[in-house]
């Protein structure tokens, strides 16, 4: 796989300094939620573009102590972040996870990936044996509001990457066509995590949180703000 440069020489740590582990949290307690509900109990999880790792430490304070956490990582200054909070349980690799032809795991985690990558069915389709379970993160970027305003997208090319925007649909039409069976999926509120992106996002967050209850698929097409947190085997 084509590894863009700016994830190897520091050009995305600059742009995102903090790499997002101010939502390692919230991350992880929907990724919780989903394991919980579907009674999954592992023994050995990975994490595929884990950055700073923190969503894996979270988990293995919250999950029980038999299971085995390892994050791969291939940016440099990620994977330097991440080796501080190695422990005998969790580990980190510098490495491409497509490199890893032998390694098997309970669950693997993608978690605001897929978005990233130049070629993300040849990704998912290399790593479907490699567990059981995946759990996929995919934040819902193709929706009215930026289909009408194109700046949205387009800063979110430049600042984060995101080469591809999805919609629920698409996301678990995708899953399907790759011969993965969906176990579950729920929306998850990014909006809520109260990033101040200017008084344009603050009033979309009106209708955001209000017509949701009404009508979740809906509130997402129009208005964004929503990821889909996936559970396929």
């Amino acid at each position: 796989m084509n590894i863009p440069d700016k994830y190897i020489n520091g050009e995305y740590l600059k742009d995102n300094p903090t790499w997002d582990t101010e939502d390692s949290q919230w991350k992880a307690e929907q990724i919780l939620k989903i394991i919980k509900r579907n009674n999954l109990q592992p023994k050995f999880i990975c994490e595929v573009g884990c950055g700073a790792g923190e969503i894996l430490k979270i988990l293995q304070n919250k999950l029980n102590d038999n299971c085995e956490y390892t994050g791969y990582e291939i940016s440099p200054q990620a994977y330097n972040i991440c080796k501080e909070k190695e422990n005998n349980h969790l580990k980190f690799e510098l490495k491409d996870f497509l490199l890893e032809k032998n390694k098997q795991y309970d669950i693997i985690m993608l978690i605001d990936l897929i978005e990233h990558l130049e070629d993300y069915f040849t990704y998912l389709r290399i790593i479907k044996p490699q567990s059981e379970y995946k759990i996929l993160h995919v934040p819902l970027e193709f929706f009215a509001l930026s289909a009408l305003y194109q700046s949205f997208i387009l800063n979110q090319r430049k600042k984060v990457g995101h080469l591809h925007y999805f919609t629920k649909d698409i996301v678990i039409q995708t899953l399907t066509d790759l011969n993965y069976e969906i176990v579950d999926y729920f929306y998850t509120p990014g909006y809520s995590l109260g990033h101040d992106y200017g008084l344009k996002d603050r009033l979309i967050n009106i209708p955001r949180k209000y017509m949701y209850p009404i009508n979740k698929d809906l509130t997402v097409k129009l208005f964004g703000g929503y990821s889909l947190m996936v559970l396929v085997r």
